[in-house]
């Protein structure tokens, strides 16, 4: 790419992000007109949110700003080939997202998007769909390479069905063709494909792996998601709560993510908030078979809400290197009179500096967005470095937008 069309993406990227609501929405409405198909690929209830629209145009925005330099980006990169791959996304479906991409920034722009400006971003895109593309090819090989690995979708059994809360359900599953199943990185995830009766499209939807690898079964633990008059219900985790049981097949990607653990020399602290816990539950269960000191900190709202609670105390009292805390911001009388929870109110970074012994390990931390922002601005100012930090978000806003002088935000969405 020229250095002409390089200066004229990099200088109009922030007026994308400026109308990156708009952008979004405009080319959804072009692409699932042109190519309906499509809407088997997209999470229709964060479509429905707004969710899914704002975080495409951030990322177009944050490659373009970084065309020159993408190894600057290379975690949002390789987070969203994760997602491609899980997914199912195909080399000849980035033509059809590009034209519409490029048209809804026309439309959204009108005079501000002249010739040139579409011209370059139209080269900008072709430039990252093609990186995406060597990526993914490289990520789908690798991944049906890979003892017991497959590619496309694969038919699960669920074997057992547990109820851990009375929002929380754990999913056994074994695959159906009796043959092995692909190992992963605790924090990676499943990704379904669900056909619900009355629903005109395809639903796919990422859910944590919830145990430690190495097993004959893999385990998912969902939230069912109730709505309100704003926001629908989970479509997909309702059906998997009521309407699957024991016994019904369910149809799977293989194990995808980049969020996993990347130091054995460190300790490590888990974080987690509300369903936060499913990807850091696995994590947990793999650290206290190797000896790795972990400190665990989970959030919710009180005992009641309050999955695997026993799992854990009873993993701190066999293991010496695992130790846990819990912290409730709605306890009940009974939580108070039996004293199960450590700190009342929310995780800030006093309480941190009260119970882990200094800010030299690697933290990991998932859970709602408000959640995830509070906990990132307590470990940035305790000076934990960048590198020691690591995060998996269930929304696909960022939640590093806010900080984006520091680094790119990465967006991913569940």
């Amino acid at each position: 790419m020229n250095s002409t069309k390089l200066s004229i993406v990099k200088s109009t990227a922030p007026v994308l992000k400026d109308h990156s609501r708009e952008i979004g929405t405009r080319f959804y409405n072009l692409l699932f007109s042109s190519a309906p198909e499509l809407y088997n690929m997209f999470n229709q209830t964060n479509q429905q949110r707004g969710l899914q629209q704002e975080a495409l145009t951030y990322a177009v925005y944050a490659a373009g700003e970084n065309l020159d330099h993408l190894k600057n980006i290379e975690p949002l990169i390789m987070r969203v080939a994760e997602k491609h791959v899980a997914l199912g996304v195909k080399p000849d479906q980035y033509p059809i997202v590009g034209e519409a991409l490029l048209q809804a920034v026309k439309d959204v722009l009108g005079d501000k998007a002249r010739d040139e400006v579409i011209d370059a971003w139209g080269e900008a895109y072709n430039t990252i769909a093609d990186a995406f593309i060597n990526i993914e090819h490289d990520l789908y090989e690798g991944k049906e390479q890979k003892s017991g690995g497959w590619r496309g979708f694969r038919d699960f059994c669920v074997v057992k069905k547990v109820k851990e809360t009375d929002l929380v359900t754990s999913f056994y599953l074994k695959p159906e063709d009796q043959q092995p199943i692909s190992s992963y990185e605790p924090g990676q995830y499943l990704t379904l494909k669900a056909d619900i009766e009355g629903e005109t499209y395809t639903h796919m939807r990422h859910y944590s792996l919830s145990d430690a690898p190495g097993k004959d079964y893999y385990r998912i633990s969902v939230k069912r998601e109730e709505g309100n008059e704003k926001v629908p219900d989970g479509i997909v985790s309702n059906y998997l709560h009521h309407h699957v049981q024991e016994g019904d097949t369910l149809p799977f990607a293989v194990p995808a993510g980049d969020f996993s653990i990347s130091n054995e020399d460190l300790p490590v602290v888990l974080i987690s908030g509300g369903i936060g816990l499913t990807p850091l539950m696995s994590m947990l269960n793999t650290l206290a078979e190797t000896g790795q000191s972990v400190t665990y900190i989970h959030a919710t709202q009180n005992s009641s809400v309050h999955a695997m609670k026993e799992h854990v105390e009873q993993l701190a009292s066999e293991y010496q290197n695992v130790n846990s805390y819990v912290c409730y911001d709605s306890p009940t009388a009974r939580d108070r009179d039996m004293q199960n929870f450590d700190k009342e109110g929310f995780i800030t970074l006093d309480w941190l500096k009260s119970i882990l012994p200094s800010n030299q390990a690697d933290f990991y931390f998932c859970g709602p967005v408000p959640f995830m922002k509070a906990v990132n601005k307590a470990l940035k100012d305790w000076s934990v470095p960048e590198k020691q930090m690591h995060y998996e978000v269930f929304s696909p806003v960022s939640i590093l937008e806010e900080q984006k002088s520091e680094k790119p935000s990465v967006t991913t969405s569940r």
